[in-house]
């Protein structure tokens, strides 16, 4: 018997600000398309339970519903140019499903422009970031036309003036740092003066960097693109930042506005987010209101709030240790296919597959098999009560930013990634082997 998802679960308190619930796990945390059982939870229509079976563990689930719903959102509310953030999870997979639901792609290293062109994906569906772009990198998209780079260093500007010509002509956005300080983990705000990326607008160094862009020949500057950071949820800064970036283009005549990504999901009961489709009105409102002309193409780069919900990462229970402060439930994953928690001491939930209705009172620290005391995934998980040794464990709102930043510390080989619909799975990426880690071997 399938049970609607329309209960709501107590929370309590972390010390981090941040909230789990003991009771059972929270709809609004999952995929779109999620069911729950008596004794299961099916995605995409496929039983997690099978597919631990099947593929085995860790192992990172994708609706694929839930993607294409958000590249859908994204690409219905901002102009044509918006871009799915691709370092947040790529693979040819994802790649080519973002274009399919009218995206462009952005990359940000050569590597994911090669991995982007091998997906099939145009050039001219593919933005260049980048605030140390190789040589080769910035040769090898003048060679294929990628639809716009995005400039970022008076060094890059030098080098384009001798790469760029008229078999190599150039579209292209300039990077700037309005100087908000979005609300969010340090490591991820990019919009304040005291950043590594773009060019200050307060020094003149934006204007400075326009001005030598518009003398390069065959270089063509679309417009301004800025990023205020990453894991936000008032729109007030998206708002701020928008009003700035119109006041200082207002006598460019550009054809494009890029309010980059940034906008924030939730990870743990009690946060509340903002759709993409609620993100971009409020970005076209403060565009209008500060007097943005209509015919401006106005872009954005969302990537989190594309691929976060819409992935599920499970794992088996491989032992259980009681101390006199705590019990420490370890899994066979870790850190190496989810590093958030130790980077940025992000907050998730857990839930037992075979539970998901059982309340969920016992509090364990959940921790990873690799050699590390900060091998925690969740500093205080909250599971039922016979959750132990054997049990599938899972853990929601996944999809951003672990496979992407999956490491192989420990030698351990990185997760196969499924995607789901329609009751059927499919391998999008692999599990590695420990022939694959061995085979750079010299």
């Amino acid at each position: 018997m399938l049970y609607p998802l329309s209960y709501e679960g107590a929370s309590a308190s972390l010390p981090d600000g941040g909230v789990v619930s003991s009771e059972p796990i929270l709809a609004a945390l999952l995929p779109d398309t999620a069911e729950l059982t008596e004794d299961d939870v099916l995605i995409g229509g496929v039983s997690l339970t099978r597919l631990a079976e099947d593929y085995g563990t860790p192992l990172f689930v994708y609706d694929e519903t839930t993607l294409r719903e958000r590249c859908a959102q994204a690409a219905g509310v901002f102009d044509d140019g918006v871009a799915f953030a691709s370092k947040s999870f790529l693979c040819g997979a994802m790649a080519r499903l973002a274009v399919e639901e009218g995206l462009c792609v952005d990359v940000a290293t050569g590597g994911e422009l090669d991995l982007v062109l091998r997906s099939g994906v145009d050039p001219s569906r593919i933005i260049m970031h980048g605030n140390n772009k190789l040589p080769s990198e910035i040769e090898r998209a003048l060679e294929v036309g990628v639809h716009r780079l995005v400039v970022d260093n008076f060094d890059e500007i030098g080098r384009l003036g001798e790469m760029v010509g008229e078999a190599r002509p150039l579209d292209c956005l300039v990077r700037v740092t309005p100087g908000v300080e979005a609300h969010t983990h340090e490591f991820v705000r990019t919009g304040q003066e005291d950043s590594k990326f773009g060019f200050s607008i307060a020094s003149g160094a934006a204007r400075d960097a326009i001005e030598a862009l518009r003398g390069i020949e065959h270089l063509t500057l679309h417009g301004v693109h800025a990023h205020i950071g990453s894991q936000i949820f008032d729109v007030e800064g998206f708002e701020e930042e928008v009003k700035i970036l119109v006041d200082f283009v207002r006598e460019d005549a550009f054809d494009e506005l890029c309010v980059g990504g940034g906008l924030g999901v939730a990870y743990v009961a009690g946060e509340e987010t903002t759709s993409l489709h609620e993100w971009g009105v409020a970005v076209r409102r403060a565009a209008a209101a500060a007097g943005l002309d209509p015919s401006v193409r106005l872009t954005a780069e969302p990537g989190r709030a594309i691929v976060a919900q819409a992935g599920v990462t499970l794992y088996r229970v491989g032992a259980v240790k009681a101390v006199t402060q705590r019990s420490y439930m370890a899994v066979d994953g870790g850190m190496s296919d989810n590093p958030r928690p130790v980077l940025y001491g992000s907050g998730y939930e857990a839930f037992d597959v075979a539970q998901p209705f059982a309340p969920r009172p016992q509090a364990v620290r959940l921790v990873g098999r690799h050699c590390e005391s900060g091998d925690v995934l969740i500093d205080e998980a909250w599971l039922p009560a016979s959750t132990g040794v054997g049990s599938l464990v899972a853990t929601p709102v996944t999809g951003a930013y672990g496979y992407s930043m999956a490491s192989n510390y420990n030698r351990v080989p990185r997760p196969a990634v499924v995607f789901v619909g329609g009751g059927a799975a499919r391998v999008v990426l692999r599990r590695e082997t420990f022939e694959d880690l061995a085979r750079l071997e010299a």
